[in-house]
């Protein structure tokens, strides 16, 4: 045989699109010659390959004019992942290995000099690909990788050390070793974060953190420094219930993508991102070439917390608004797009002004010492779009030293995250998506208000001169009330609360 045949994937975002990595040993000029769109790091595995055939004690077909082609043509591939399919492809080309068990899986891994392999990034992306597609092909990887390949059930994946193991369970013969099966690593629990009980006061805010978290609703802190509001924040992910095995495997699957490499899963807690406010739009939505995921995406399913949210670049905030909307982000650049989920849940928190004590009480923290036109600057720095899409804006009141002193331990968690996971429970049952996610054509069948409540909001609605979309999220937030009420409709007493969850700032 002077032509064999590899299966691979190359990626392409959260995407795995199959590759064919045709080798051909030809008589001629002695040449190695690789084709088919490959990035550097690829056209740099003929030296890999050839050092490691050699370590690995096989013969390396130095006389023959190698022909290397990575089909399709116009996919672009990039990494390493293709130099164990490519010295597979050369010894089956020279007739070594096995043309039917060669058929029959799929293979990804680099290759060291000395013939050991290296794990491979979006190991988890290539698993959940071959399992979607069902090829019925075997996926062989590096062990590192195989392992975290294997948490996608259904799926038989194999793990190696080295070429010569993989080279040893293709040779032909009934007499060879099949790869060992790779297992996924046990879950564990997940871990204990901060309780809501050790955050004296706040009622409201508390109130407000129990409605988000039943409802999937983006939420905004706003109040002096010192008051809660990063505290607050920080026990929001107590609250949500755990993740589906499809939601933890997409998670993990896309900060396997990251330039840090892999992460297994292991436990179902949702993710939680925490940017720093001097993150770029980069950082945040993604970028490079190829595109990586940015922060909200590795956020998908999870909490975006951004503290200090004014601070952020305008560039970064603006970014926000089409992804929470549509819970996608896609990113395109002169040679490449890639899209990726980031179906995420903002928690930001904000002074109200720069000096931050606007609106305390007397004898509270220290007088504002900011004019009109700074604070109205300093609020202009969130656009009215971006304050559009937030679901709840609360306000955080300083409280004063003697009632943070006497306030006793508030409700834990565990009790809230209950009725958070009751209501949740009732969202997933009547629609399959929390609240915030409702489409726009299905919130006139599940949002039913009577002519009574229909009246108190459209009057609220003009006085406050809200858009369509603010309009839609009002009845989400008051959907979300009435399911921790257990109320099939929506009545006033919802209504009227979701309103009191609404515009604190001039947006």
């Amino acid at each position: 045989m002077t032509l064999a045949t590899v299966h691979s994937r190359a990626l392409d975002g959260l995407n795995a699109p199959a590759v064919q990595v045709e080798v051909q040993l030809a008589n001629g000029l002695p040449s190695f010659t690789l084709v088919g769109l490959a990035d550097t790091e690829v056209k740099e595995s003929r030296e890999r390959v050839r050092a490691a055939l050699q370590q690995s004690g096989f013969t390396f077909p130095h006389n023959k004019r190698i022909t290397v082609s990575l089909a399709p043509a116009d996919l672009p591939k990039e990494s390493g992942r293709f130099d164990l399919p490519i010295a597979l492809g050369i010894l089956a080309a020279a007739d070594v290995l096995d043309a039917a068990r060669l058929a029959a899986c799929e293979f990804a891994g680099e290759l060291s000099l000395s013939g050991e392999l290296r794990p491979v990034r979006g190991a988890l992306a290539l698993a959940l690909a071959a399992h979607r597609e069902g090829g019925g092909r075997t996926l062989v990887l590096p062990e590192p990788s195989a392992c975290l390949a294997a948490q996608v059930a259904g799926l038989d994946v194999r793990s190696a050390g080295t070429l010569a193991e993989v080279v040893a369970a293709l040779l032909p013969g009934d007499d060879t070793q099949p790869l060992p099966v790779a297992e996924a690593p046990p879950l564990e629990a997940a871990p204990d974060g901060p309780d809501l009980r050790e955050v004296k006061g706040q009622a409201a805010a508390k109130r407000a953190l129990e409605i988000a978290a039943a409802g999937g609703h983006s939420l905004l802190l706003v109040g002096p420094p010192g008051t809660g509001k990063s505290m607050l924040a920080q026990r929001l992910p107590g609250l949500l219930p755990p993740l589906s095995d499809d939601e933890a495997l997409a998670s993990a699957a896309l900060r396997g993508l990251t330039a840090c490499g892999e992460a297994a899963m292991s436990h179902r807690g949702r993710p939680v991102r925490a940017p720093h406010h001097t993150a770029s739009a980069v950082a945040l939505v993604g970028g490079g070439s190829p595109p990586r995921p940015g922060e909200i995406s590795l956020a998908h399913g999870g909490v975006l917390f951004l503290d200090e949210l004014p601070e952020f670049p305008r560039a970064a905030l603006e970014a926000l608004r089409e992804p929470l909307e549509t819970g996608r982000v896609t990113i395109s650049r002169a040679a490449r797009q890639a899209s990726f989920p980031a179906c995420f849940q903002l928690v930001a928190a904000m002074n109200p002004c720069p000096c931050g004590w606007l609106g305390s009480p007397l004898g509270v923290g220290k007088a504002c010492r900011c004019t009109p036109e700074s604070v109205a600057r300093y609020q202009g720095k969130l656009s009215g779009p971006l304050l559009d899409r937030i679901d709840l804006q609360v306000e955080v009141m300083a409280a004063r030293p003697e009632e943070m002193l006497a306030a006793p331990a508030g409700e834990p968690s565990a009790a809230v995250a209950a009725r958070v996971a009751s209501a949740r429970g009732l969202q997933l049952q009547r629609q399959g998506v929390p609240n915030a996610v409702l489409d726009a054509g299905r919130i006139d069948d599940i949002c039913v208000l009577d002519e009574a409540v229909a009246n108190f909001l459209r009057m609220a609605a003009q006085r406050l001169g809200w858009s369509g979309r603010r309009l839609h999220r009002c009845l989400k937030v008051a959907r979300t009330i009435a399911d921790l009420a257990g109320s099939p409709r929506i009545a006033t007493p919802h209504l009227a609360e979701a309103l009191q969850l609404q515009r604190v700032l001039a947006g």
